[in-house]
């Protein structure tokens, strides 16, 4: 299911239709990263502009949800399948997806809309309706419909779940079987009601202070992982570059009639669960950004995949590739990047990396149920938000009690879903933002 979800159709606007739009916008964004940063540290931030959160709030909650297994477990089940040469197209992915972030992020503020209690809202459902009219009430109501299995968190869970039992539970002999895995579920979703139940506010504020925290003890791990392997570095880097036009290690299904075809969309389909460009999950958290400036949210959410994929991604990649862990063993998903961390750092790598996986896992979880309540919202009222809410925190236990290939196949093929009215509206949108981006950054040089 999810591989015909995820074929060429799909691989053509994802990634066709992110350059065509880099090329479009003419790399226009890209020639003012310093000013995102600058935007991102609160240097224009402005109490009395509409919204609800700061740019930071903003990224860093939409962050929580791409900064998670996707880029723990993920990147290993690239790895395990495809070699190092999915890396490659994992970057590709990243770089394309940078472009499609700065549109939907600036349509996300530039078409909000208004729900049923007279709140401003953004993402793709709003823009949508906003920016397209009525009319096109029926793609908003398809983006929203598949965006209520989307987001559950079941992937993220049933990972997590997998690291517990393999670093803690097992050694410790602890290990029941079914019985453990729904303690687990039982305990997390505890946590993740404590959080959501509080809304935005305390969903956003948690992100923003759990995501960079957590971000710099991932990366100070794997330098120090990367340190002690520094002679394997170059050899891989280079064969990341080599093996991504040779496909010498792809496992997988043939595409377009070879192996490079399946390494390619391999590295694009996980690429685009880590990052989720294009996807339409993210100009929800961006849509609530506290400002009157599109523009300006659209450069705050292009950095998104170059910190998760760029950086969080590659840095996985290589603790894999360099500590060869992704040859010596049979395992797959978190499990191989357990691997790499108890081999690059010893006994204690491994619980610093649960550490990770804990906090990264959980603050998805928040952030997956804001986008999942604000789709149910859209198509029933916000009256029922409580109720998706119920059925998150049930799907979080059945997340921690089934298996990896139904979880995987169950989240890409909704993901793929929410892209198709995500990426349409983006295109036909398309030269508002380009109108709008003129007139900012001329006003910025002036």
């Amino acid at each position: 299911m999810a591989s015909f979800a995820w074929g060429l159709p799909l691989l053509i606007l994802l990634i066709g239709g992110g350059l065509g739009l880099l090329f479009y916008i003419r790399f226009l964004p890209f020639r003012y990263l310093g000013h995102a940063i600058a935007v991102l540290r609160g240097k224009y931030d402005n109490e009395a502009d509409a919204g609800e959160i700061s740019h930071f709030q903003a990224l860093t909650m939409a962050l929580s949800a791409t900064i998670g297994m996707g880029n723990v477990a993920g990147v290993a089940v690239a790895i395990s399948i495809g070699g190092p040469g999915a890396v490659f197209w994992m970057w590709v992915s990243a770089v394309i997806g940078m472009s499609t972030k700065f549109f939907t992020g600036t349509l996300a503020v530039l078409y909000r809309g208004k729900d049923d209690n007279g709140d401003v809202q953004g993402g793709p459902m709003y823009v949508i309706t906003e920016g397209l009219g009525k009319r096109w009430r029926p793609l908003a109501i398809f983006f929203s419909t598949a965006g209520l299995i989307g987001a559950l968190p079941v992937f993220n869970v049933n990972q997590l779940t997998q690291a517990l039992n393999d670093i803690v539970i097992e050694p410790l002999g602890w290990y029941s079987g079914f019985q453990s895995n729904l303690i687990i579920g039982v305990v997390l979703a505890i946590i993740t009601a404590v959080v959501i139940l509080g809304g935005i506010s305390r969903i956003s504020r948690t992100a923003s202070k759990l995501v960079p925290a957590m971000v710099v003890l991932y990366v100070v791990m794997i330098l120090v992982i990367l340190s002690n392997y520094m002679s394997e570095l170059p050899k891989y880097i280079s064969l990341i570059f080599t093996d991504a036009f040779s496909a010498n290690f792809y496992e997988g299904d043939a595409f377009l009639g070879g192996v490079v075809g399946g390494l390619i969309l391999l590295g694009i389909r996980r690429g685009a669960f880590s990052n989720e460009a294009g996807i339409g999950t993210a100009p929800m958290s961006h849509g609530a950004a506290k400002t009157n400036e599109p523009i300006r949210e659209g450069l705050v959410a292009m950095l998104g995949p170059a910190i998760d994929t760029l950086l969080i991604c590659t840095l996985t990649a290589l603790a894999i590739l360099v500590t060869g862990v992704w040859q010596e063993s049979s395992a797959s998903g978190v499990t191989l990047t357990v691997n790499a961390f108890e081999s690059g750092i010893l006994m204690y790598g491994k619980y610093a990396l649960l550490v990770c996986i804990i906090v990264f896992s959980v603050s998805s979880l928040f952030s997956y149920s804001y986008y999942g309540t604000k789709c149910m919202a859209f198509l029933f009222g916000s009256k029922y938000k409580k109720l998706y809410s119920c059925m998150y925190l049930g799907s979080i236990i059945v997340g921690a009690t089934t298996s990896l290939s139904m979880m995987i196949n169950l989240i890409d093929t909704f993901f793929a879903m929410m892209a198709i009215p995500t990426m349409l509206s983006t295109f036909i949108l398309a030269p508002k933002v380009k109108a709008a981006a003129k007139v900012y950054f001329k006003k910025l040089k002036g």
